[in-house]
C-alpha cells in the first residue's frame, strides 16, 4: 500500500489566486462574462438596479473561487492492487482510500487516477461531504491482453464548490506499478538431462564432501581477486591463472530469448514474440522449480549489460518472481546478431543444460551459440518459423520463401552441431513441443 501525504496548503501552492481564477469552470466563466457585460450596460444606460445585478454576477465566481483557494483541506490518499502480478489477459482490482485528517468536513470531491489507456479508461469517483477524520473507499478493475509493467497514478483530487463555479485539481507525488506477466504453462514432467551428466544424486553422492573448487584453474578475468591467483598454473601457461570459486555442486541451466526485431513476425498477444516469451517463461519457471540455478539471456538485463559494459548483473540466479519480471518487460531490439548479447555472458561455472527460444539465424549466429553452449552441456533449441506468423500484405508479397529457406537453414546447422531441435509454428502447442524434445528416451538427452 503507498500512502500520498496531504494535499499542499494555499502558501505551498505557487500559482497563488492565479491558479483559482484559471480553475474557473465554463458556468463560473459564463457569470463573470455575464456580470461584467450588465455591468457596462449599466454604466452606459445609467440603470442603478442593472449594475447591482451585474455586480452580484461578476462577484459570485470570485468569491467562489476565493473560498476554494483558501479552504485548508488536508486529505491523504492510498492505493492498493489486489493483486500487484496478473498474467496476460487477467483482470486487477486497485482499492483507494480517502483520509480527511483536517478538523473541517470537506466539500463535494472527484477522485481521478491515471492509468495508461491500454488497462482501460481513466477511473473517476464523486465522493460527497467527508467528515472530520472520515474515510471513503472505492476501487475499479484494470485488465491488459498485453504484458508489461504499467504505472498506477499520481492520484488526483479535483475540489469544488457547491455552486459549480470553480474547480481546483491537486495531485499526489506516488504511484504504484502493476506487473502484466506473460501466460505460463504446466509442462510435463520430462527429464532433464543436466540431472543425468553428473548433476543428479548421484554426482551430489560422489562430491558429498567437495565442492567445484577443483584444483583446475581457468583464465584470469577483470575483478578476480588476486589472492585466488594460482601462481603454479600462471608459470606454466604464462598468462594469470586463478582457483575457481568454491560452491556446492549444482545443476545450472542458461537460458536464451531472441528478440531481435528480424527474428519475429505478427502483431499484439498473436505475435511470434509473444509465443516465445510465454514459452521462455514457462521452460524458466520449469527447471528453476527442478532446482536448476538458472540466468537468462536477451531480456532487458543483457541490453542493460551491454550498454553500461557490465556483466554482473546477468551471472545472477533468477527466482520465479525475477524471471516473471524479466520476461514481462522483454521487448524487442535491433541487434543484427546474436554474439553481442551471448558474449556478456561469462560465468565461471559452465551450465549442464542450454536453453535458446531463436529465429532465423546467420552463420556468424550459429558460431556464437555454439561458443556459448559447451561440450558438456546439453543444447536444446525452440526454433520460430517467423514466416508462419506472416499475414496479409506480408503473406502475400513472397518474401516468405526466404525466410523459410534460412529457417530451414538454421535447423539444418543447429542438428549438425548437435542441438536438439523442436520447430515451432503458428498454432503449435508448448506442451506437446516441450514433450517432443524428450520422445525417444523417455527424457531429454
Amino acid at each position: 500500500m503507498t500512502t500520498a501525504g496531504p494535499a499542499p496548503t494555499p502558501e505551498q501552492d505557487k500559482g497563488g489566486l492565479r491558479t483559482a481564477l484559471a480553475g474557473l469552470t465554463t458556468r463560473g466563466r459564463s457569470f463573470l462574462a455575464a456580470g461584467i457585460a450588465a455591468a457596462v450596460c449599466a454604466y452606459v444606460l445609467g440603470q442603478s438596479d442593472l449594475l447591482r445585478v451585474g455586480l452580484l454576477l461578476a462577484v459570485l465566481p470570485l468569491v467562489c473561487a476565493t473560498v476554494l483557494y483558501r479552504t485548508r483541506y488536508r486529505v491523504a490518499g492510498s492505493r492498493r492492487l489486489s493483486p500487484a502480478r496478473v498474467p496476460a489477459g487477467s483482470e486487477a482490482r486497485v482499492h483507494l482510500r480517502m483520509d480527511n485528517v483536517s478538523r473541517l468536513p470537506t466539500g463535494l470531491l472527484m477522485l481521478q487516477d491515471r492509468v495508461p489507456y491500454v488497462l482501460g479508461p481513466r477511473p473517476r469517483f464523486v465522493l460527497d461531504r467527508v467528515e472530520a477524520g472520515g474515510r471513503r473507499e472505492v476501487s475499479y478493475r484494470v485488465r491488459s491482453d498485453l504484458r508489461g509493467r504499467y504505472p498506477l497514478g499520481p492520484l488526483q483530487l479535483r475540489l469544488t464548490d457547491p455552486f459549480g463555479m470553480c474547480e481546483l485539481t491537486r495531485s499526489f507525488s506516488t504511484y504504484d506499478t502493476l506487473t502484466v506477466i506473460p501466460r505460463v504453462e504446466a509442462l510435463s514432467p520430462v527429464r532433464l538431462s543436466g540431472e543425468a551428466k553428473g548433476y543428479g544424486d548421484g554426482r551430489h553422492r560422489s562430491l558429498a564432501l567437495a565442492g567445484e573448487d577443483d584444483i583446475i584453474p581457468r583464465g584470469y578475468r577483470h575483478g578476480d581477486d588476486l589472492r585466488r591467483v594460482h601462481w603454479r598454473s600462471t608459470a606454466r601457461r604464462g598468462s594469470l591463472m586463478v582457483r575457481r570459486e568454491e560452491q556446492p555442486w549444482q545443476s545450472r541451466c542458461a537460458l536464451f530469448l531472441d528478440a531481435r526485431t528480424g527474428s519475429h513476425h505478427g502483431h499484439g498477444p498473436s505475435s511470434s514474440l509473444e509465443w516465445s516469451v510465454s514459452a521462455a517463461a514457462s521452460i524458466g519457471l520449469d527447471v528453476i522449480r527442478r532446482g536448476y540455478v538458472t540466468t537468462m539471456l536477451g531480456g532487458p538485463t543483457t541490453l542493460n549489460a551491454i550498454n553500461r559494459r557490465t556483466s554482473a548483473d546477468v551471472h545472477h540466479p533468477l527466482s520465479s518472481h525475477q524471471l516473471l519480471v524479466e520476461c514481462a518487460t522483454i521487448e524487442e531490439h535491433r541487434f543484427a546478431e546474436l554474439g553481442a548479447l551471448l558474449d556478456v555472458d561469462r560465468q565461471a561455472q559452465e551450465p549442464s543444460l542450454v536453453i535458446a527460444i531463436v529465429g532465423a539465424c546467420t552463420d556468424a549466429d550459429i558460431t556464437a551459440l555454439n561458443r556459448w553452449r559447451t561440450n558438456q552441456a546439453t543444447g536444446l533449441a525452440l526454433l520460430i518459423d517467423s514466416a508462419t506468423w506472416t499475414v496479409g500484405a506480408d503473406a502475400g508479397t513472397g518474401g516468405t520463401g526466404g525466410l523459410t529457406a534460412r529457417i530451414d537453414a538454421t535447423e539444418m546447422e543447429l542438428r549438425r552441431n548437435g542441438w536438439r531441435i523442436a520447430r515451432v509454428r503458428r498454432g503449435d502447442d508448448l506442451l506437446t513441443l516441450w514433450s517432443a524434445l524428450g520422445l525417444r528416451t523417455g527424457r531429454i538427452a
